[in-house]
């Protein structure tokens, strides 16, 4: 950045021309995608753009700090939420309206002298979606296309160390990791006077069929599982886990900044 240029790392709160001189060909750029749906009683409608626009500004801040071209972009709050349709406060877009505004985001950064997009979500309902989106905006733009989650741990009733109930694997909306990340984030928005325990019987005995990485997949909407749309355990919840789960989140985001800055797909050789 040059010595002339506004001390922010927002790159909305810059002029246009002072964005055309002060991002390179170097600078990497963050984009905080969240969402706005169901997270039971407990938890607020923003919860995953609370997450995602908070903690983006900390890295961006952090990684800055340490000597990083980093930037940040406002944050998209509607995304792909439909797996909570069915709950009114869920304000969501189709996968195709998605995608369409990340290529339009895309084509705008590659006006810019950037070379580098990174999209920081805070939602598990966007995670397949943008993966395809970084190939999309890879081969239409020839932006560096990375993505980084929120990713918060399951409660796992301490037999790793980390505390919290046993979530049986099945923490993903509403539970430990995430109600005690959003009391640490933003305390008064949370309800812990409403917290209960939201893990369907048996739903973990399942050898293939599972979340995430498991060697079967399924289609699921939140309402599926009987806990009017959540699926984890709150219970136990603090802020201090919160904390920590943020710090440690942040580091890491940090780091894979630093090595995004230096990334080449053809190795070192």
């Amino acid at each position: 950045m040059s010595a002339s240029a506004p001390a922010t790392r927002e790159l909305a709160e810059l002029t246009g021309p002072e964005a055309a001189a002060t991002l390179t060909a170097d600078s990497i750029v963050v984009l905080p995608i969240g969402s706005i749906e169901h997270h039971g009683d407990h938890l607020p409608l923003a919860t995953d753009l609370i997450m995602a626009d908070v903690l983006s500004s900390r890295i961006v801040a952090q990684a800055a700090a340490s000597g990083q071209d980093v930037w940040r972009l406002p944050p998209l709050a509607y995304t792909k939420s439909d797996e909570h349709h069915w709950a009114p406060g869920t304000f969501w877009i189709g996968a195709d309206e998605l995608l369409a505004t990340l290529r339009s985001i895309g084509r705008s950064l590659a006006a810019t002298p950037a070379r580098t997009l990174v999209l920081f979500n805070g939602h598990g309902g966007n995670v397949a979606l943008l993966g395809v989106a970084l190939r999309e905006l890879r081969r239409l733009y020839g932006l560096r296309t990375f993505a980084m989650s929120v990713a918060v741990p399951s409660g796992d009733g301490d037999s790793a160390g980390i505390g919290g109930p046993d979530e049986e694997g099945l923490g993903i909306h509403g539970g430990w990791g995430e109600t005690s990340l959003l009391m640490h984030l933003r305390p008064e928005l949370v309800h812990a006077d409403r917290f209960k325990r939201a893990i369907p019987e048996g739903l973990s005995s399942n050898r293939l069929i599972g979340f995430g990485g498991a060697p079967v997949q399924f289609g699921w909407l939140s309402d599926d599982f009987g806990f009017d749309g959540l699926l984890g355990d709150p219970t136990g919840s603090t802020a201090e886990v919160g904390a920590g789960i943020a710090t440690d989140l942040v580091a890491r985001s940090v780091a894979g900044l630093a090595e995004i800055a230096t990334f080449n797909p053809k190795g070192t050789s």
